[in-house]
Parts: C-alpha cells; sequence; structure tokens
C-alpha cells in the first residue's frame, strides 16, 4: 500500500469511496501473529502463535480474560489490544454490579464496534490497529465474533486472523462442519491443527502457542504448556499411526474404481477434491 493525496486523514474519502487511514489499521491486524478461534454448541476454543522480537526476549501475551464467562484473542498493534480488553472487562464489571448478571457477550461486542466505529469518525483520532476474536458463553449459548478496526463485527462458527492466516481458514473451512457437536477436546485438537497450518513447516510446541478454553461448567482459563505439549504429543501420535495405514486403502480404492470405469470424483465436494 502506498501513500497517496487522500490518507492523511481519516476522516477524507477518496474519490473510489475508501477511508485508506482504516484500511491501514485493517492491514496492521494482517501483520500481527496469527490468532484463530472455533466453536461448538457448549464450547468456544481460542488459539495463538507466541511471536518474540527476539530470542533473548519474552513473547507479548495475546490472550486475554475479560471475565469468568468472556475471553478475547488479539492480532494487531498489542497495546491497542490491552487496552480493549481493559475496556471491556469494565464494561463487564459495571454491567455485573448494577444488573447482578453476566454481560450478554453480544451487547459487549456491539459496545466494542461502537468504540471503535468513533475512532473513523474523528479527524483527532486514529483507529485501533488490532483485531478481536471475542469468546463467550452466554443464555443463548456459545459465541464467536470478529470485531475489525473499521467498527464491523461478525459472528462466526470458526475463523482465524493474522499472518499466515489463510492456512488456518483453509483448514477450518474443511472442518466447520463438525464444530457443532464436536466435543472439548476434539475442539482445542483443531485449534492446535489449525494453529499448525500457519506455522509453514515450524515444529509445533506449547511454548510457541497459546490455547484457551471457555464452556458450559467451564470458566474462562488458558490451558497450562503441559498440557498442551500432552495434546500435542497425542494427536501426532494418532495422525502417524494412521498415515501409513491409510495409504493402502487409499491404492485398493483407486484401483476398485478404474476397474469399474468409474471416477473417483463423483460425489466430491470441491474442497475435498
Amino acid at each position: 500500500m502506498f501513500r497517496n493525496q487522500y490518507d492523511t486523514d481519516v476522516t477524507t474519502w477518496s474519490p473510489a469511496g475508501r477511508l485508506f487511514q482504516v484500511e491501514y489499521a485493517m492491514e496492521a491486524v494482517k501483520q500481527g501473529s496469527a490468532t484463530i478461534g472455533l466453536r461448538s454448541k457448549t464450547h468456544v476454543v481460542l488459539g495463538c502463535v507466541n511471536k518474540a522480537n527476539s530470542e533473548l526476549s519474552s513473547h507479548q501475551k495475546k490472550i486475554f480474560k475479560v471475565d469468568d464467562h468472556i475471553g478475547v484473542a488479539i492480532a494487531g498493534l498489542t497495546a491497542d489490544g490491552r487496552v480493549l480488553s481493559r475496556y471491556m472487562r469494565n464494561e463487564c464489571i459495571n454491567y455485573n454490579f448494577t444488573y447482578e448478571s453476566p454481560l450478554p457477550v453480544g451487547r459487549l461486542v456491539v459496545q466494542l464496534a461502537d468504540k471503535a466505529q468513533v475512532c473513523t469518525q474523528r479527524s483527532w483520532k486514529r483507529p485501533y490497529g488490532v483485531g478481536l476474536l471475542v469468546a463467550g458463553l452466554d443464555e443463548s449459548g456459545a459465541h464467536l465474533y470478529y470485531n475489525c478496526p473499521s467498527g464491523n463485527y461478525f459472528e462466526y462458527q470458526a475463523f482465524a486472523i493474522g499472518s499466515r492466516s489463510q492456512a488456518a481458514k483453509t483448514y477450518l473451512e474443511r472442518r466447520f462442519e463438525n464444530f457443532a457437536d464436536s466435543s472439548r477436546d476434539d475442539l482445542v485438537k483443531d485449534a492446535l491443527m489449525a494453529i499448525r497450518e500457519t506455522l509453514q513447516g515450524e515444529t509445533l510446541k506449547s511454548s510457541i502457542c497459546t490455547v484457551a478454553v471457555v464452556g458450559v461448567g467451564e470458566p474462562f482459563h488458558i490451558l497450562d504448556q503441559e498440557t498442551v505439549q500432552q495434546m500435542i504429543n497425542a494427536f501426532e501420535i494418532v495422525g502417524e499411526q494412521e498415515g501409513p495405514a491409510a495409504e493402502p486403502d487409499a491404492a485398493a480404492g483407486q484401483e476398485a474404481a478404474a476397474e469399474q470405469g468409474g471416477s473417483t470424483d463423483e460425489g466430491v465436494a470441491p474442497m475435498d477434491i
């Protein structure tokens, strides 16, 4: 993206109807470390890649607890994400103090989107350079929302943001139909698999990822590294065992199809071909 005469002010429209400062903020989200979220009927799982600036420094925290029933994962400018998570935490506290009940997830997401929208309409402000995946559980069930720097928000079954997130999206698009009825452990497994897709060949370890869960009877919390590493080891062992066994079956299936003169692609969804 290049500088032009219409990007000096967030309130200046280009002739094509674009606000470049808002688009630059959305570009900052794409430059952040990958963050993913997925939900079932009873649980929501958030995961992110821990990216340090150097080998001598620790990584920035990317997942924040807002309330017992809500948590957020961020991609983009970490400082903006920290400020917005504190705002969300204050809103939950104030609502709970006033009404003596948890703040509904959808209402909090709308308030957050309104706060982001104000920054696109004031010349003395700049848009927040962070995208947030909001995971929560309320009376209407489990929810996963994405809040954009533009002030838009969307509810998803599964989503990924940040750098190299397209690989994770491709994995989630193949699997999302099974998420609604998935168990907690299956959701965590799929989250780890999606994170692995963003690493581009790097070995997945608990030290380079963070996973958090919220669900029915389970307040929002971040899983410890030992638990995450055990789950990584478990599904990698299963994958190694299933890999060699699946190859002969696939070869036999292709031979049978060739004998019958049929095509192996018939009846298969385009995404699976």
